[in-house]
């Protein structure tokens, strides 16, 4: 698979320190998303500290890759919709309404993941999402996500809930 020349979201959110997706951030998990379509996708691989039992992925590590795959998703889904690069303004950010994961079996901490998550409606400053979490073409588990636009470059601080 040509990873070379995605467009990963991540890439595009400015100082970002987030443990799952920041990219100034050494210590993170580093989710890069990216589009498919109309799928955003993530491949990961994870190392031997995120394990839970031997040889199988921390459910924890599994939540915060959905989380920041799709609050990352959502981003780039706003921007899509506006028929704008990633990287003009105005800047948007999402956090997390709510993240509803489903453990559908154990997942191999020994193998790389990937990722599949669709938005399912887009509601004024929320964006709901299903997200499938796949290794070795199982399917692992799978979320409920709401993403909720709590920064907008072009508003007022007094209209953000995240000020930078």
């Amino acid at each position: 698979m040509n990873l070379i020349n995605k467009k990963y979201f991540q890439d595009y959110m400015p100082e970002n320190v987030c443990f799952g997706c920041g990219v100034n951030n050494d210590q993170g998990l580093h989710v890069k998303s990216y589009w498919e379509g109309e799928v955003a996708v993530c491949h990961w691989q994870s190392k031997e500290q995120y394990h839970g039992w031997s040889n199988l992925m921390n459910g924890g590590i599994i939540a915060t890759l959905i989380d920041c795959h799709c609050m990352g998703t959502a981003m780039a889904q706003a921007y899509k919709a506006e028929g704008r690069e990633l990287n003009t303004p105005p800047e948007y950010r999402y956090a997390t309404g709510t993240l509803n994961v489903k453990y559908l079996s154990p997942t191999s901490n020994n193998h790389p993941v990937e990722l599949r998550a669709r938005v399912v409606e887009v509601k004024g400053r929320k964006t709901v999402m299903h997200c499938d979490f796949y290794c070795l073409g199982e399917k692992t588990a799978e979320a409920e996500v709401i993403g909720l636009r709590v920064y907008d470059s072009s508003q007022s601080d007094d209209n953000n809930v995240f000020k930078s």
